[in-house]
């Protein structure tokens, strides 16, 4: 990974990072600021390599209000192509909350944005919004959603969605959580027009940190970068 990349990523993100402890800071009037910064072996993004099976670095800092909105920056680093360029930042703003017992609700609206990205090959930058409904059965947490995102120059003036669903569970009496995953995705965000993609894997929280490693695979075969792989995390929040 160039030196250059993870110097300007952090150039962006660390000032941010820098104004936050260990753990969520009260910024007084309901308001809160939480982080994390995170190593992975692969970005992964809905089963795909964006970072060409190469190790990316990833941080992003989230604002809270205690009614439930919220607003934040994550960036990646990524391969390096003529129309992404070789970093990734989103921006998104929604609210979350609890509409009923153990079931809580999240929509918001996401932003694209590739600082990096080629103009000549068209504007690379969308909006996405998303919805997701998320239920605890003891143990077990199951989510199902959905992102959309409308007809943009950047998605070629057609539609795309990504409907999936994530499961989680604690192992009892352990810092070890279960995960699997299955997405769907539609239109012309997709490679081959729709794909499906999945993952299974574990996480183990230790202290601030979350370590992490997941079996990741599509149906779009086995060429690079939408083949099967094992991604490993190291994820510290602040």
């Amino acid at each position: 990974m160039p030196n250059t990349l993870l110097l300007r990523l952090s150039a962006c993100l660390l000032p941010f990072m820098a104004a936050a402890p260990a753990t969520a800071a009260e910024l007084g009037g309901g308001f809160s600021l939480t982080g994390d910064a995170t190593i992975v072996s692969d970005y992964r993004f809905r089963g795909i390599s964006l970072s060409g099976e190469d190790p990316a670095v990833q941080a992003g800092l989230t604002l809270e209000h205690g009614s439930g909105f919220y607003a934040g920056i994550w960036g990646s680093s990524l391969e390096n192509t003529p129309t992404y360029g070789e970093i990734e930042f989103n921006f998104f703003a929604g609210w979350t909350g609890e509409v009923a017992t153990n079931t809580t609700v999240d929509v918001g609206l996401l932003y694209y944005y590739y600082p990096d990205g080629d103009s000549a090959f068209g504007n690379s930058d969308f909006f996405e919004p998303y919805a997701s409904v998320s239920h605890n059965f003891g143990p077990v947490e199951g989510t199902v959603g959905v992102n959309y995102a409308w007809s943009q120059s950047a998605t070629g003036n057609g539609d795309n969605i990504y409907l999936y669903t994530e499961w989680s569970a604690r192992v009892p009496n352990t810092p070890v959580s279960l995960t699997a995953k299955l997405g769907y995705s539609d239109g012309s965000l997709s490679p081959t027009g729709n794909y499906v993609d999945w993952s299974i894997g574990a996480e183990a929280e230790v202290g601030p940190a979350t370590i992490g490693i997941a079996y990741v695979d599509t149906n779009l075969g086995g060429g690079p970068g939408v083949d099967a792989g094992v991604v490993v995390s190291l994820s510290l929040g602040f």
